[in-house]
């Protein structure tokens, strides 16, 4: 099954524009992946045209713009939902600050997000009544866990499509209609799916979802996306703001605001433009392939992972079930920080996080490299 959906995604030809595959195997997709060459040419194009020109304020605007109708085209947008900001932080601390005094003012966070995104709900808690869906009984949320807490007083659900820890990945239309159906508005944190999996806001109804570029979207930390809804952006008024995130930026009227329409009013400052020239050419590379066959892909070396540690004795973390994971595999670690580091000495590059050494392939990965990690990582078991 492997070789037929490689064929598919010549997955040969992809990785040779990853030089670093030559000499290292890089299995860290979950925290940042393998550099390509049209990314890395791309920010030479910024700093040359920096150096020789001085400064071209129109094509600097114009890769960032670029930028952001690749990504509206990998999640099935329209460009006029998505902003441009400088993190996923960013993005849920401005969709935290325009639902402020709302009606209903009770927020979920699931338990497996990142850690920023409970810090800003809760940072908000003279404002919000945030509250956590926990982990059930197999470690995991499923959606008896949403039935049994979200309803009709909720303002906002707060969850990610994939988990950074162990990569449980959830049904986001499932998701969707739960929130939906309580009156609630849908968040999605999609940094660790952007890139290795299929994102469709309009299939799944998705309300908000931000995600960044440094993960499995082969860009660099720096800059993300908002997407928001439309007929919602136009309801909220970003508290966190700047002069992008006007109608026309270019009048320098300090004494009025006038937001710009739909999801462009959570544009702020100048936008990272060094940062937008490496998500152009990132979002480039991967709309030129098929992203349900890398997540099909993907969820074959998942299964190859799972069988090859398990065959070593060592313990899986992760769901067993690869469509109900994204790529990264968690392999317990009691030492996972030292591992990492004796892991990276033998050019194997991984990711840990807590107790777990996580394996996370991307599409210009190989089976060969799977079974080389985990025979490495064995070794210091």
């Amino acid at each position: 099954m492997i070789n037929d959906v490689s064929q598919i995604l010549d997955v040969s030809k992809i990785r040779e524009g990853f030089p670093i595959l030559q000499e290292k195997i890089q299995l860290s997709s979950c925290s940042q992946s393998a550099l390509h060459v049209d990314v890395k040419a791309s920010i030479n194009r910024y700093v040359q045209s920096w150096e020789e020109q001085g400064m071209n304020w129109e094509g600097w605007m114009k890769a960032c713009e670029n930028a952001r109708l690749e990504f509206a085209k990998m999640i099935n947008a329209d460009v006029s939902e998505v902003a441009i900001v400088s993190s996923v932080s960013h993005a849920v601390s401005t969709v935290a600050t325009s639902f402020i005094n709302q009606k209903k003012n009770k927020v979920f966070v699931t338990d497996f997000d990142f850690p920023t995104v409970g810090h800003i709900w809760l940072s908000h808690r003279d404002h919000y009544n945030v509250q956590f869906i926990n982990k059930n009984e197999s470690n995991f949320t499923n959606l008896e866990d949403y039935e049994q807490v979200v309803d009709e007083e909720t303002l906002l659900v707060s969850t990610s499509h994939v988990s950074f820890y162990d990569g449980y990945k959830q049904d986001l239309k499932k998701v969707a209609n739960i929130v939906h159906e309580r009156g609630s508005y849908l968040f999605v944190d999609a940094y660790q799916s952007l890139g290795q999996c299929e994102i469709d806001v309009k299939a799944t109804d998705i309300d908000m979802l931000a995600a960044g570029l440094q993960k499995y979207a082969l860009g660099i930390p720096g800059i993300a996306f908002l997407y928001v809804k439309k007929e919602i952006a136009e309801t909220l008024t970003p508290k966190i703001t700047g002069w992008f995130g006007q109608s026309n930026p270019f009048a320098f009227d300090i004494k009025n605001v006038d937001y710009a329409e739909h999801a462009k009013r959570f544009d702020s400052g100048t936008f990272p433009m060094i940062n937008g020239f490496a998500a152009e050419a990132a979002l480039k590379i991967l709309n030129q392939w098929d992203s349900k066959g890398i997540e099909q892909y993907l969820q074959e070396l998942s299964r190859l992972t799972i069988s090859v540690a398990e065959e070593r004795g060592l313990t899986v973390k992760s769901p067993k079930d690869v469509t109900k994971k994204g790529s990264n595999t968690a392999i317990y670690v009691v030492n996972a920080p030292e591992v990492e580091g004796k892991l990276r000495g033998e050019g194997i590059i991984v990711s840990a996080r807590n107790d777990v050494i996580r394996i996370a392939p991307h599409f210009y990965n190989t089976e060969e490299d799977i079974r080389k990690a985990i025979a490495a990582l064995a070794k210091y078991m």
